[in-house]
């Protein structure tokens, strides 16, 4: 099958060599010249697909990618996998989702499946995508995507996929394409139901990561470990799941997903109460462990050097969007500390560079990341562990 994936990021990447592996004739899309050539020189920029997969796929031409949206005329199935980010406002943001729209309304003119893997509220294909294509009978389906950057144990192929499409012929055709290199396609009913459950699977994680971080702060008012308590109640065989505290929540999803179900309820008159106190709890959370850090490094950072150590949001990635390190580096810098970051797959990051670890008066361990030696971090005078992996340091 000729396959078009609009957007060759940590989604369209996977995707387009999910589907190449699976015989699939694949163009990866992509507004970003410089990413496009990268990938036609066999170059991955992501966690989990490697250099040689990419340069083996392009050397027996199953998979190209291209700035030319020409090249989506004559695709029997588009997958968009564009990103979904939030305005300032914290509102959805389906820009992206419509330039693609766009972008298959000029170029495309023989009919295909089309296909949105991108995260958003419920209707958006329906009434986003599908509403907004005319003159030309393609068929729609929704296939949320769940990538998780860097994690060993699940990949596209072993993790279960949900389609849901417009019509009968869409289910059909997508589950085909999908079956191909996922190893579970489960169909439900409407497109609307595959596109809640993604963002409600990530409303669950906030929520939860919420109630933790809330209750880490309680625990340490309290004068006990909180994630000793954690670790307790974890013992029990049933009705308890295990979550832990960190300095707030970052990646693609997290952060994000549940402001698009809140955005939908609220237009629904359901006030999204839950999602709006997560989402307080954890972007708080930064201040919070700053002003921690403050307190325990003598109640004062005016001019004493800092370092934080890791900047992604999650360990043994690269990936930095949405991450609470931001927050934690800036309300540092506004307490009068001299800062500087180190995470050596980071390397680069808001115009600067990451340092090397030394002798710094404080060090705050916002990801720790498998290559970071313990024994580096300790180097500091004080040390705050937001991570919860260094033993007999100051942390949440």
């Amino acid at each position: 099958m000729r396959v078009a994936i609009i957007g060759q990021g940590y989604v369209g990447l996977t995707i387009g060599v999910g589907a190449a592996g699976a015989g699939h004739n694949v163009i990866g899309f992509d507004v970003n010249p410089k990413l496009v050539a990268e990938l036609n020189s066999g170059q991955s920029h992501i966690e989990g697909i490697s250099n040689s997969q990419v340069a083996g796929f392009i050397k027996t031409g199953s998979y190209k990618a291209t700035t030319d949206a020409a090249l989506l005329n004559g695709c029997e199935a588009i997958v968009i996998a564009v990103p979904t980010p939030l305005t300032d406002d914290r509102e959805p943001d389906l820009s992206f989702i419509h330039a693609a729209v766009e972008m298959i309304q000029k170029n495309v003119k023989t009919p295909a499946l089309v296909v949105n893997e991108s995260t958003s509220y419920p209707g958006t294909l329906r009434n986003e995508i599908a509403a907004r294509i005319t003159g030309v009978d393609h068929i729609y389906a929704s296939s949320p995507e769940r990538v998780d950057p860097g994690n060993a144990q699940w990949g596209t192929k072993n993790t279960p996929r949900l389609i849901g499409g417009l019509t009968s012929d869409a289910v059909t055709k997508a589950k085909e394409f999908y079956s191909s290199f996922c190893d579970t396609v489960i169909e439900v009913s409407s497109p609307e139901v595959a596109e809640a459950a993604k963002i409600f699977e990530n409303t669950f994680r906030q929520v939860n990561i919420a109630l933790v971080n809330e209750f880490a702060q309680i625990a340490d008012a309290l004068g006990i470990s909180g994630r000793e308590v954690l670790d307790a109640a974890a013992t029990k065989p049933y009705g308890f799941m295990e979550f832990n505290p960190g300095p707030g929540v970052g990646g693609h999803c997290i952060p994000v997903d549940p402001s698009y179900l809140a955005y939908v309820a609220n237009e629904v008159g359901v006030p999204a109460t839950f999602i709006k106190r997560a989402n307080e709890v954890n972007l708080a959370m930064p201040a919070y462990v700053v002003k921690r850090v403050i307190a325990g490094a003598g109640g004062d950072l005016k001019g004493k050097s800092v370092v934080v150590v890791g900047v992604s949001y999650k360990a043994n990635v690269a990936d930095t969007r949405e991450t609470p390190a931001a927050a934690v580096i800036d309300l540092l810098r506004q307490a009068g500390a001299v800062v500087s970051w180190h995470d050596p797959l980071v390397k680069a990051w808001r115009g600067e560079e990451s340092d090397e670890l030394g002798a710094y008066d404080v060090a705050v361990v916002v990801t720790k990341h498998d290559v970071v030696l313990e024994a580096d971090i300790k180097k500091s005078a004080y040390i705050f562990d937001c991570t919860g992996s260094l033993a007999g340091v100051d942390g949440i």
